[in-house]
């Protein structure tokens, strides 16, 4: 049976309005360090906290196989209403190193219940055609994550409370909608136990270890592009006199992801889910072997490279999702998805702090040399064979 026509608009509506809590501390960094008292590693930190919050949230869920158990509708309303006023928090006037950590591990703790818990939505309603479904999910999700910084550039989000008030307003009114317009799908298959030893099992599966590995591999260079991002306008400007505005060059190049999201979804609905994440991937390998080249061309062309990579480096996500969700058992798919971003995200911390170690002790330009070893890793996964 055909999903009613409103039930995916929605869904991605609500996607894109709760994930903006995911940058919004990136987008005002200068003034939370301005608040705390730390320096440029506070990049790392506000980014890593919401990781590590995300990580810690979908070992829970994933443990307690939350998104199987119980109406993932319920949980995504929960966790939005969570989130926000976990968001809120960064409106304190005062506000320690720790409560700033705190809240921004908080927002990643609830955005489990929603990413995750989003795709698996998605998965209950759209059993063929899933890649198509979850690119425009992710899509969504790239677009809410840019979301941040163009508010931060607009000449009305100027104030960093803004970018706050907007982003958790917008995740309260996501969260509501998608529980009173999306009931639970028609392929959902509750589990009615609580099973342990689900998670190990499903690596045990070759297709399911071949696509969460190249998921890996991917969130290695993903979340640490996206997050020195605005050090590469900054460097660039310094280096080329480029003249960019770094909250809405930042915005662009992590918008234009989502739209090769969109694309990659409609893509593989002809070519295959696997082989959009192949081309994605090597791809956005190669900027990352030529990235210190990029910093010695023209403006132009430097902010269009940028603007491709952030396309690339993307494109695959969701069809990586697709992949797992297709390789898992009905009945475990929540569990799958999250358990995955789990791991991949986990990842995510490390290069992100790889990162920041190495920009005080290298040249900007070359730091991200580091996130080829993703690429490497994802594309040996991709082309190797089963044996």
């Amino acid at each position: 049976m055909k999903p009613k026509a409103h039930i995916l608009p929605v869904i991605i509506l609500s996607q894109f309005a709760c994930t903006s809590l995911w940058f919004a501390g990136n987008a005002i960094v200068d003034q939370l360090a301005a608040k705390t008292g730390l320096g440029a590693e506070i990049i790392g930190y506000v980014l890593s906290a919401v990781q590590f919050g995300f990580i810690t949230g979908t070992l829970v869920f994933a443990f307690l196989m939350i998104a199987d158990r119980f109406s993932p509708t319920n949980v995504f309303l929960v966790c939005a209403i969570l989130g926000a006023s976990s968001n809120l928090v960064l409106l304190f006037e005062t506000l320690s190193k720790w409560e700033l950590l705190f809240a921004r591990f908080g927002t990643g703790f609830f955005l489990a219940g929603i990413y995750p818990v989003g795709m698996k939505i998605a998965a209950d309603y759209y059993e063929k055609g899933l890649g198509r479904a979850l690119g425009y999910l992710v899509g969504a999700l790239v677009l809410g994550t840019a979301f941040p910084y163009l508010v931060k550039g607009m000449a009305w989000g100027a104030n960093d409370g803004i970018v706050v008030k907007t982003t958790a307003f917008l995740a309260l009114i996501g969260g509501f909608a998608l529980w009173l317009f999306v009931p639970n799908g028609p392929f959902r298959k509750p589990s009615k136990k609580l099973q342990l030893s689900a998670g190990p099992r499903l690596f045990k599966a070759p297709e399911f270890r071949k696509a969460a590995i190249g998921y890996f591999g991917h969130m290695w260079e993903l979340y640490a592009f996206w997050a020195f991002t605005p050090l590469a306008l900054q460097t660039f400007n310094r280096l080329r006199d480029g003249g960019f505005s770094v909250p809405l060059g930042a915005f662009a190049v992590i918008a234009m992801g989502g739209i090769s999201c969109m694309l990659g979804g409609l893509f593989s609905q002809r070519f295959g889910s696997a082989k959009v994440a192949l081309v994605s991937l090597s791809t956005s390998g190669i900027f990352c072997l030529v990235s210190p080249l990029l910093f010695q061309l023209h403006p132009f062309i430097f902010m269009a490279c940028w603007c491709v990579w952030g396309m690339a480096v993307t494109a695959d996500s969701p069809q990586f999702s697709t992949l797992v969700a297709t390789h898992a058992p009905t009945e475990q798919k929540g569990t799958a998805l999250t358990l995955v971003n789990c791991i991949g995200f986990a990842i995510s911390i490390v290069s992100i702090q790889l990162v920041s170690f190495l920009i005080p002790k290298i040249d900007t330009p070359y730091v991200f040399l580091i996130l080829t070893m993703g690429p490497m890793v994802g594309l040996w996964q991709l082309t190797r064979k089963n044996h």
